[in-house]
């Protein structure tokens, strides 16, 4: 477990005090994901569902925001016409 873990209930990163995932996680999210952003989106999205039990007085829209919104989208593969 990295040092910018989520601190629950609150989801604070262990290893700065911000919210998680914090700058730093997300960075080292990004790279451990590299070329999977689907894999990605899952991890984050079930991060998302256990904070949202959690914190179950936080608005959805910035959770979301928060776990999933920076999260980069797969790139679409052009499909070749016959």
């Amino acid at each position: 477990m990295t040092a910018h873990g989520p601190m629950r209930p609150i989801w604070l990163c262990g290893g700065c005090g911000v919210p998680w995932p914090c700058p730093t996680r997300r960075r080292q999210l990004a790279a451990e994901f590299e070329g999977a952003p689907m894999s990605l989106a899952i991890y984050m999205g079930t991060h998302l569902l256990t904070a949202m039990e959690d914190m179950k007085w936080a608005p959805a829209g910035p959770l979301h925001r928060r776990f999933l919104g920076w999260v980069q989208p797969p790139r679409r593969i052009a499909r070749r016409s016959i």
